[in-house]
C-alpha cells in the first residue's frame, strides 16, 4: 500500500509541475524552429526550463524557449508581418505597373502613327515639302514624346522650332519655287523671319495649346500612377515600431513557448495588435480614395481637345491646313521675305539638297489605324475600374489581415496573448492613430513621418488631378518633402533585438523617393498573388489542442485509482 501511495504522489507532482513545457511540447517546437529556418537549433533548451530571463513571453509555467530564440522570434515575426503587406498588395502593384508600362507603350505607338500618317497626307498633297520635311517631323513627335513620358520641355518652344524649319522649305518649294533650292545662307534668313511674318497664321499657337492640354493630362496621368507605385513601396516595408514589434512576437510566437505551435490569436486580440501596428497606414486611407477619385476626374475630363489620342492623330490636318494658309498668302510672304533677305539666292540644281538634314531613313507610310489593344480611352476606363476595387485598401488593411490570415476563426479556442481561451475579453479599438489611445496590446505614440510624407505627396498629386494650381511647389518630382530629423528612423527605436545593422547610436534613416519617371519599380515579379480581398479562412482543429486532450486522459487514467484508495478509507 505504501509504495502504492508513493508512485501516485510522484505522478501527481509530475502532473502538476511540467504545466505546458513537457519535453515531447518542447520537440514539436523543436520541429517548426527548424521547418521556419527561424534560427538554429542549438538555441533550444533540451528540456523545458524556468523562464525568468525572458522579456515578453513570460510565463509562470515552464518553457520551452530561451531568450536568444525570443530575439529569434521577433524578427521572424516582424518579416511575417511585411511578408503579408508585400503578398496582399502584390495584385494592386501589379495593376498600376502594368499599366504604367501598357500606357508609355501606347504613347510611343501613337507617336509613331501619327507621324506617320501626317507624313503620308503631306505627301499625297504636297510631296516636295514632305520629302524635305520628314526630318523636322520626327524631332517634333520625338520630343512630343519626351514631354509626355516626363521631360521638362516647353511645348510652345518645340512647336515653334517645328514651324520654323518648315517654313524654308515651304517657301521654297510653294511660295516662291524656282529651278533649285535656295542656298542655306538664304534659308536660315527665311527661317529667321517666321516668328515675325506667321507664314502659317495661327497654327502653331493652337497645335501647341491642343498638346499642352492633352499632353499634361496625359502625363500627370503617369506621374500619379508612378505616385501609387511608391506609397506601396513605402507601406511594403514599413518599419514598425518597437512596441509593435514586440506585440507581433507576443501574438505569434509566444504560444510557442508554451509547446502551442498550432495555436491562432482570438479576433479581438488580432485586430487591436494589427491596427496598432498599422494605425498610420490607416490614415493614408481617405487620401488613397481621394486619390481614386481623382484619377477618375482626370479621366472623365480627358476628351475632345484634352483628348491626347484625338489631338495627335488629327496633326495632319492642322498641318496641311498651315501649309494651305501659307501658300495662299504666298505673294504676301515673297514680298516681306524678299524686303528682308533680299532676293532668293539659289544652289546649282546638282548641289540642291534637303535643307533638314536627317540620318533617319524613310518612315513606311501606313493608314492611320487605332493604338493597337484598343483606345487609350478604353485603356484607361479599364485600369480605372479595376483600381476602383482597392479604394478602400488601406482603410481595411488591418481587418483584412486578421480575417483572411492570422486569427482563430469564429467559436474556436484562440491565444489572447497569454493563455488559450474560449475568447478575446479585452476593449477592440478602431483603425487610425487617435484610435489607439485606448489600445490594450499595442502603445502608439504618433505617426509614422515617412507615412506623412508620403500622405503629403498624395495631397498634392489630388490637387494636380482636380485641375487645382499649386504656387511655389513646383512639379510633382521636384518636391522633396522631409529633411533632417523626419528623415529619421520610427519613433518605435531600432534595437540589437531586431537584429538592426550597426550599435549605440547608429541609425536607420529613410527617405521617401522622388516620383520616378520613366522606371517604376515593378518589384520582385508580375505573377498575380491574392487579392487583398481573401475569402476567410477556415480553421482546422490544433493539433496540439487534440494532443493536450490526449495528454489529459492519460493522467486522469492513473490518477483515478489513488483518489478512488483514498476515499475507500
Amino acid at each position: 500500500m505504501g509504495v502504492l501511495w508513493t508512485n501516485c504522489l510522484f505522478l501527481l507532482a509530475c502532473c502538476c509541475g511540467s504545466g505546458l513545457g513537457s519535453p515531447n511540447k518542447c520537440d514539436e517546437v523543436r520541429k517548426v524552429f527548424q521547418l521556419r529556418q527561424i534560427g538554429p537549433n542549438q538555441l533550444l533548451p533540451l528540456s523545458p526550463r524556468p523562464g525568468s530571463d525572458l522579456q515578453v513571453c513570460t510565463s509562470k509555467n515552464l518553457t520551452c524557449c530561451t531568450k536568444k530564440m525570443e530575439e529569434k522570434y521577433q524578427v521572424a515575426a516582424r518579416r511575417d508581418i511585411q511578408n503579408l503587406l508585400q503578398t496582399s498588395s502584390s495584385s494592386l502593384k501589379f495593376l498600376i505597373s502594368r499599366n504604367v508600362a501598357a500606357f508609355q507603350e501606347s504613347f510611343e505607338v501613337l507617336m509613331r502613327q501619327a507621324e506617320n500618317h501626317t507624313n503620308a497626307v503631306l505627301q499625297e498633297s504636297y510631296p516636295s515639302v514632305a520629302d524635305q520635311a520628314m526630318g523636322a517631323m520626327w524631332e517634333l513627335f520625338t520630343d512630343i514624346g519626351l514631354f509626355l513620358l516626363g521631360s521638362e520641355l516647353n511645348v510652345d518652344e518645340l512647336v515653334q522650332r517645328f514651324f520654323d524649319a518648315l517654313f524654308p522649305v515651304v517657301y521654297n518649294h510653294l511660295v516662291n519655287p524656282g529651278l533649285s533650292d535656295i542656298s542655306p545662307s538664304y534659308a536660315e534668313c527665311v527661317r529667321s523671319l517666321s516668328r515675325d511674318v506667321r507664314p502659317f497664321g495661327g497654327a502653331p499657337g493652337l497645335l501647341a495649346d491642343q498638346i499642352a492640354r492633352s499632353g499634361v493630362s496625359g502625363k500627370l496621368l503617369l506621374q500619379a500612377m508612378h505616385l501609387g507605385i511608391e506609397v506601396i513601396n513605402t507601406t511594403d516595408h514599413l518599419q514598425l515600431s518597437r512596441e509593435c514589434r514586440r506585440a507581433l512576437l507576443k501574438m505569434h510566437y509566444c504560444p510557442h513557448c508554451q509547446g502551442l505551435t498550432q495555436s491562432k490569436p482570438c479576433m479581438g486580440y488580432c485586430l487591436n495588435v494589427m491596427r496598432g501596428c498599422l494605425a498610420s497606414m490607416a490614415e493614408i486611407d481617405t487620401h488613397w480614395r481621394e486619390f481614386v477619385r481623382s484619377l477618375e476626374g482626370l479621366s472623365a475630363r480627358m476628351h475632345g481637345s484634352q483628348d491626347l489620342e484625338q489631338v495627335l492623330l488629327g496633326v495632319h490636318t492642322l498641318l496641311h491646313d498651315a501649309v494651305g494658309h501659307a501658300q495662299k498668302n504666298g505673294p504676301r510672304l515673297s514680298a516681306q521675305v524678299h524686303k528682308l533677305c533680299g532676293p532668293p539666292s539659289r544652289k546649282q540644281p546638282a548641289q540642291s539638297v534637303s535643307l533638314q538634314h536627317s540620318s533617319r531613313e524613310s518612315i513606311p507610310l501606313k493608314s492611320p489605324v487605332r493604338v493597337s489593344g484598343g483606345s487609350l480611352a478604353v485603356r484607361r476606363r479599364d485600369f480605372l475600374n479595376s483600381l476602383r476595387l482597392y479604394r478602400t485598401y488601406y482603410g481595411g488593411l488591418a481587418d483584412q489581415l486578421c480575417v483572411s490570415e492570422l486569427a482563430s476563426g469564429d467559436g474556436l479556442s484562440c491565444w489572447n496573448g497569454t493563455e488559450i481561451v474560449k475568447s478575446y475579453t479585452l476593449r477592440v479599438v478602431g483603425n487610425g492613430i487617435k484610435a489607439q489611445s485606448a489600445n490594450p496590446e499595442v502603445k502608439v505614440k504618433g505617426a509614422d513621418p515617412v507615412i506623412n510624407q508620403i500622405i503629403d505627396k498624395l495631397k498634392h498629386i489630388n490637387q494636380l488631378l482636380q485641375g487645382k494650381s499649386i504656387p511655389k511647389l513646383g512639379s510633382l518630382d521636384q518636391i522633396e518633402t522631409g529633411s533632417g530629423d523626419v528623415e529619421g528612423r520610427y519613433s518605435g527605436d531600432c534595437d540589437d533585438e531586431d537584429g538592426c545593422d550597426g550599435s549605440g547610436g547608429g541609425e536607420v534613416k529613410r527617405k521617401v523617393s522622388r516620383v520616378s519617371k520613366l522606371n517604376p519599380d515593378v518589384t520582385s515579379d508580375h505573377k498575380h498573388h491574392h487579392h487583398y480581398h481573401h475569402p476567410p479562412v477556415k480553421d482546422s482543429e490544433m493539433e496540439g489542442r487534440s494532443r493536450s486532450l490526449r495528454l489529459t486522459g492519460a493522467i486522469w487514467i492513473l490518477v483515478l485509482p489513488c483518489l478512488h484508495m483514498f476515499l475507500a478509507l
